[in-house]
């Protein structure tokens, strides 16, 4: 299983951006998804959460009203759309898969991280 996240970049504060992750060797449908956030010095975090079918959704705190996070089972691919960003949203941004199924739910993937800069 591999995930590909892309979308990254610079953008000014009240800007937008829009992460996408397409996952290959794999059915993402049969996979919930998540997008983590790491900046420096910091630990990772949990930004936003989706379920494996796209009808359950949950936030952190830091971005509830700004992001959204949604998913295309049939392009195998999950976005995160980031509205009104802020400086402190800079970090580099990872997608998470994790099977649904009971036998497979140890196993965890993550992508490669894509860098997003918020400038002020």
């Amino acid at each position: 299983v591999q995930l590909q996240a892309s979308g990254g970049g610079l953008v000014q504060a009240g800007g937008s951006l829009r992460l996408s992750c397409v996952a290959s060797g794999t059915i993402l449908s049969i996979h919930e998804m998540g997008w983590y956030r790491q900046a420096p010095g910091k630990q990772r975090e949990l930004v936003a959460h989706i379920s494996s079918t796209g009808g359950s959704t949950n936030y952190s705190d830091s971005v509830k009203g700004r992001f959204i996070i949604f998913r295309d089972n049939a392009k195998n691919t999950v976005y995160l759309q980031m509205n009104s960003l802020k400086p402190e949203d800079s970090a580099v941004y990872f997608c998470h898969a994790r099977p649904i199924l009971p036998i497979a739910r140890s196993n965890e993937y993550w992508g490669q991280g894509t860098q997003v800069t918020v400038s002020s």
